[in-house]
Order: C-alpha cells, then structure tokens, then sequence
C-alpha cells in the first residue's frame, strides 16, 4: 500500500480563511475610532464676525480641553460613578448567588429559573426604563397605590436622591441574568470529581462553594465585572428615558447623554467626537486597571 505524501500547508493559508473576518472587525471598529478622532480635531470657523461662511478647520486639541474643563461633564461622571457604586456590586452579588444557587445538585426548576432569571436581559434597555417609568410615575405607580392602601408613605422615585436608586433598579434588572449565564456556565466546567472528592472528605455545599467554586470562578467573575464597568460608563437609555418624567434628570445627566446633546441637539459633531472619544479612553483605561489589579492578586495568590 503506498502511503501519501505529506504537503505542508502555507503559512498564509490560515490567514486566507480568517483574514476576511479580522478585516472587516477592524474595519467595523477602527473606521468609527478614526473617524470620531479626525473629527475631534476640527471645528467651525464663521468668518464676516459671524455672518459670514462656515468652514471646517484644524483646532487640535482645543476640543478636548473644552470637554476637560466643561462642569456638566465632570458632574455627570460623578454621578455616573454613584450609580456604578450601586450597580456594579449589587449585579455581580446577585448574580453570583443566582449561579450557585443553581448549580446545587437536585435544584428544582432549575431550567425555569434560568429563563426566569435570564428573560429581563432580553427586553430592550428603552422598554424596560418605559415599563418601570410608568411603575414609578405618580397616579398609576402600583406600589404608590399599595402604600396608599396600607397607610404607608407613597414613596417619590423621582426626588433629586432616589432616582439614583430608580436608575440603579433598572438597570440591575436587566443585568443580573447576563451576568449569571456567564457565571452558570463557567460553573459547569469545572470538574465533577473536585465535588465529588470533596462530598467524600465531608464538605458541605456551603464549604465546597466557597473553597473550589469561588476560587476557580474568578476569572468569569472578573470577566462579568469588566462588562458590568463598561455598561456603568455607557449609562445612557435608562435616564434619558426617565428624564422627561423627573426634573432631578438633566439632558447631561451622565457623559453619554452629553455626548448625545452635543452631538444631536446642538449640532456640535467636534464637541461631541471629543467626549466620545475621552469615555473611550477611560474606558479602556479603567478595563486595564482591572486587569492589571486581578492578575497581581492571582500571582500573589500562587506566591
């Protein structure tokens, strides 16, 4: 029997299959980035004492330090940062318990309670901030009405103090089933013999939880931490949807819906191509911190 020769493959001929798919991610992520970069680095000039021509010129970096020193900014990520203090731990809580809670042997209802769980993921940012704006609104808020029944105080969701808290449900709502599918499945690879070795020596669920599960969990935990971070600095459907019910919610509320004025409402592309482009940048700063942070941790943890 004659055996075949063997050909090698190319170098390049992985790249003949994968290299479309690369490209047009570039394309996709990169063109906007530039674009927003050239735009943040130009202006409009009226000429004739401000009756004359608009034109396009070079600024440099005059937008940024617009944007740097705008006050409106700067509040608005403070209390972006507030909702994130709410948010982020109270998501990644829930959503860790949700995970183990479901994980635990001979659980009941456990694909029902996925769904369950899972399904406010699903609904629309816009829609979920329109269904719980009518829950808060006065005169059909249902848990108003049922403080009003019991003699209890009809609670403001609106006041300058518990819209932070009314953002804050929103969006925890819809976040925690996200965050929990993630942690779920990376509880499922996790071997079986690390629990059935423990069952043997005498653990309990609550002590294989927290000496094996938690452990080997903390790269999934930091992975549904990062996109918690990132969906905090993007903040943006939930208060612009209840800003035209609360008067504590400004049309800067938060840095994306000042990019959003700026760039819409005022028509100031450049200005708002600047912001953008600084909440790109804290972005991807604050997820390499996080990184940074995480990877000492474990290699102290191996020390």
């Amino acid at each position: 029997m004659r055996r075949k020769r063997y050909h090698p493959v190319p170098p390049i001929t992985p790249w003949l299959f994968v290299g479309p798919a690369v490209a047009l991610s570039l394309f996709t992520i990169l063109a906007p980035f530039v674009y927003s970069i050239m735009l943040s680095l130009r202006g409009i000039r009226v000429s004739g004492g401000g009756l004359g021509r608009r034109e396009e010129v070079f600024v440099g970096l005059a937008n940024y330090w617009t944007a740097l020193t705008n006050a409106e900014l700067w509040a608005g990520f403070g209390r972006m940062l507030t909702v994130g203090i709410i948010t982020v731990p109270l998501i990644l809580g829930f959503a860790l318990l949700f995970a183990l809670m479901l994980d635990v042997p001979r659980v009941r209802f456990a694909r029902f309670s996925r769904i369950a769980i899972f399904v406010p993921y699903a609904v629309p940012g816009v829609i979920a901030s329109l269904m719980w704006g009518f829950i808060y609104l006065p005169g059909v808020s249902p848990i108003r009405e049922i403080a009003a029944n019991l003699g209890l105080p009809q609670p403001d969701f609106f006041t300058r103090d518990s819209v932070y808290w009314s953002i804050s449900n929103i969006v925890i709502w819809g976040g925690v089933g996200f965050n929990m599918v993630i942690l779920f499945t990376a509880l499922r690879g996790i071997p079986a013999d690390l629990y059935d070795a423990a069952r043997i020596d005498g653990c309990n669920e609550w002590q294989i939880a927290r000496h094996i599960k938690l452990p080997l969990l903390l790269p999934a935990i930091v992975l549904t931490g990062l996109f918690s971070l990132i969906g905090m600095i993007q903040l943006f459907s939930e208060p612009t949807t209840l800003e035209p019910l609360s008067n504590a919610v400004s049309t800067t509320w938060v840095p994306m819906m000042l990019v959003y004025r700026d760039t819409f409402v005022a028509q100031s592309l450049h200005a708002g191509a600047a912001t953008s482009i600084l909440i790109a940048v804290l972005t991807t700063f604050a997820s390499v911190v996080l990184f940074w942070i995480t990877r000492r941790r474990s290699q102290g943890g191996r020390t």
